[in-house]
């Protein structure tokens, strides 16, 4: 008898312990809650969920310019100018640079396509200054471009030539001075003899004065107007004075 009730003792604290240990499985499980996954620290709500940045696309290039509309000018053109620069055979050589303004505008059907008054560059393509009895003076010049601002274009004309006037009236003039001087003094030292060799001694005398005097010079003032031909056509864009 006593075995028996020993026996379902055991049996009944077995089932004992077993409900302890479900019971407390259970309150352990129902007290664990799954957390949702945060986001990390510093980011906002929206930062999970923004897209990845695309890639910046470089930056168009500037358009070029457009080329500036031309009219050719053609050959045999007339460009008139007004001096800027002094132009003389007597300080000038040849190479040396001069500037000059338009007189007139230059039109090409028409339309003006440089302004009255735009600058000239020029060149002085040969000098001479005044020889002695030998030649005169005289000069060649040339244009060689057109100033825009900054740029300039280039122009081809036909040279400009000038000559110094001629100064045999006045050397004869010298001559014959000097020969009538010779011969007055001839003259009165010697008779007649003496007045012939004091004519050629005053001739002589004479033209040692002309070889040492020098003829007139080439000399442009500044607006002297110069008229010059284009020798070749020439590609121009509108130019403003």
């Amino acid at each position: 008898m006593k075995s028996l009730l020993y026996t379902i003792f055991v049996i009944a604290l077995a089932f004992a312990f077993t409900g302890c240990s479900t019971d407390s499985a259970q309150e352990a499980t129902a007290g664990t809650s799954v957390q949702p996954e945060q986001p990390a620290a510093g980011a906002g709500p929206s930062a999970a969920a923004a897209p990845k940045a695309s890639a910046a696309k470089p930056a168009d290039k500037p358009a070029a310019p457009a080329r500036p509309r031309t009219f050719e000018v053609a050959e045999g053109t007339e460009v008139s100018v007004l001096l800027i620069d002094a132009i003389s055979t007597g300080k000038n050589q040849a190479g040396d640079q001069f500037l000059a303004s338009l007189a007139e505008p230059i039109v090409v059907d028409g339309e003006t396509v440089v302004d009255r008054g735009a600058k000239v560059q020029g060149r002085i393509a040969d000098a001479e200054g005044s020889g002695r009895v030998k030649g005169r003076a005289n000069i060649h010049l040339v244009l060689t471009s057109i100033v825009d601002g900054a740029r300039t274009y280039p122009i081809v004309t036909k040279p400009f030539v000038a000559e110094a006037e001629g100064t045999k009236g006045r050397d004869a003039g010298i001559l014959g001075a000097a020969a009538g001087i010779g011969a007055g003094i001839g003259a009165i030292a010697g008779g007649k003899g003496g007045a012939k060799k004091g004519a050629i001694i005053g001739g002589a005398a004479g033209a040692g004065t002309v070889l040492a005097t020098k003829g007139k010079e080439v000399e442009f003032a500044p607006e002297t107007k110069l008229k010059f031909t284009l020798e070749k056509s020439a590609e121009l864009p509108k130019i403003r004075s």
